[in-house]
């Protein structure tokens, strides 16, 4: 039986910034790092939050007007308005919230405060999820194989709470070049019986291992090399994700209200 194991390598770069080519700090930063630069069939792990800042995506709360709506559920949830107002324009729909957060559906998922984040960004800013991961993972995929000419897999990753978990770990929101699942279903157990419905979010798993080494504070050390997995690289693309019809967690909340699947933004 193969089992998956490999090394994991941080690659620390200089602070990010609007503009910056994401792909030339990963091959400086992997050749300065213990990896000894990238090679054919590495996965690259970039923060979502490095790669929202090269794309743009920060926004000044000084300059963000909030609409009566954001006033509102400001008051409710014990948020600041400029914040709520951001997170209105980042969602498909706001679903309920906490003091501090707000609960939201974007591209078909449930995350706090539609994935905005005051952390690692300039004071007075919100960081925003980059527009499109999947297709920020394939660019830069495309420029470490246009540089080096290694065909590499390459991750974006977010950190995400879960239900009924303290703490968050990492989660795979773009992917290029490898499968984001890996269909376990037909193998056998350790009994012999025939799986029926497992499948491995792989992406996910690695975006995990690279949360540890990545860190959430002032580390600096925005993406890592993971190596040795033996999963395949090659034409494969996106994150693979299921309607909240399928979902366990979001079957039972449409059960109660069958209006969270209506797009656009709604009151909680």
């Amino acid at each position: 039986m193969t089992r998956l194991s490999y090394s994991v390598y941080g690659l620390a770069t200089p602070l990010v910034r609007a503009g910056d080519d994401m792909a030339a700090h990963i091959l400086a930063a992997a050749e300065r790092s213990e990896c000894g630069g990238l090679q054919a069939g590495d996965i690259v792990v970039v923060a979502e939050s490095a790669v929202a800042t090269a794309e743009g995506r920060v926004a000044r709360l000084d300059d963000i007007e909030p609409s009566p709506e954001a006033l509102r559920l400001a008051e409710d949830y014990q948020m600041d308005p400029r914040l709520v107002e951001v997170v209105l324009r980042e969602s498909d729909r706001v679903v309920g919230g906490i003091p501090g957060f707000l609960l939201c559906m974007k591209n078909g998922t449930l995350l706090p405060n539609a994935g905005i984040d005051a952390s690692n960004a300039p004071s007075g800013s919100v960081v925003l999820l980059p527009v499109d991961p999947d297709a920020t993972a394939a660019r830069i995929r495309a420029g470490i194989a246009e540089r080096t000419g290694a065909d590499v897999g390459v991750i974006i990753a977010d950190s995400r709470t879960h239900a009924m978990r303290l703490g968050c770990c990492g989660v795979a929101i773009g992917c290029s070049g490898i499968p984001s699942v890996l269909d376990e279903r037909g193998k056998q157990d350790l009994f012999g019986r025939e799986l029926e419905v497992t499948k491995r979010a792989v992406a996910d798993c690695i975006a995990s291992a690279a949360e540890l080494v990545m860190g959430e504070a002032n580390e600096c050390v925005p993406a890592v090399v993971v190596r040795g997995t033996g999963l395949p690289v090659g034409d494969y693309a996106g994150v693979a994700t299921i309607d909240a019809s399928e979902c366990l967690f979001m079957g039972v909340a449409l059960h109660a209200d069958p209006s969270l699947l209506v797009d656009g933004k709604g009151k909680p």
